[in-house]
């Protein structure tokens, strides 16, 4: 079952045309992110030879499903860049720090999509804007529908897990020191991760 649909060079009485699947249309609707069943994180390689990766504890979500024309669904991020978390105190204050995302000044990461498409089953690719320190560029985001599913509270649950990879210097993020040996100590491409459950508003 499918969420987005392919963009299609059909005829528009042809689209027109098209059953919808009930199950898809049941699935319509405003969804909170739900930050105890979710993760949003990062993989950057580290002095040339090993991956750190790291998680933000505290983000928040919506998403609007539209089962009967999924090119209309929207999804938007809050990420709280202070809330990072490598597993290393001092490695953690140093990203807060001006040297990386400036935490202070800039406490919010955003995404906001633009348009969805289907790439194939049920997989996604969703376009917006990412926002890092005031910069906001393109992104991204090829994403699997997980399905979805009542909870044992009754809650009604979609899942969808991703990633997406970036240049971190698009977003002003250059701190870098050079190796001894030859190259630098962190990478300028970065994978973000994206593990979302989310849950369906009461009507």
């Amino acid at each position: 079952m499918g969420i987005f649909n392919r963009k299609s060079n059909e005829s528009a009485v042809a689209v027109a045309t098209l059953p919808v699947d009930p199950a898809l249309t049941a699935l319509t609707g405003d969804y909170a992110i739900d930050p105890a069943h979710s993760s949003i994180g990062f993989t950057v390689r580290h002095a040339m030879v090993t991956n750190v990766r790291g998680t933000f504890a505290e983000h928040e979500g919506v998403l609007k499903l539209d089962g009967a024309n999924p090119d209309a669904s929207t999804a938007s991020i809050d990420v709280k860049i202070a809330s990072i978390d490598t597993g290393i105190a001092d490695r953690d204050g140093h990203l807060r720090s001006g040297d990386f995302f400036d935490a202070e000044q800039f406490p919010l990461m955003t995404f906001r999509s633009l348009h969805a498409q289907q790439l194939g089953g049920d997989t996604y690719r969703i376009t917006g804007d990412l926002t890092i320190k005031d910069v906001t560029k393109p992104l991204a985001i090829d994403l699997s529908f997980n399905g979805s599913a009542t909870d044992v509270y009754g809650n009604e649950r979609v899942g969808f897990e991703g990633s997406a990879e970036i240049l971190r210097s698009d977003w002003g993020l250059t701190w870098n020191a050079a190796l001894e040996t030859g190259g630098v100590m962190v990478s300028d491409k970065v994978k973000l991760n994206f593990d979302i459950s989310a849950i369906k508003n009461a009507a």
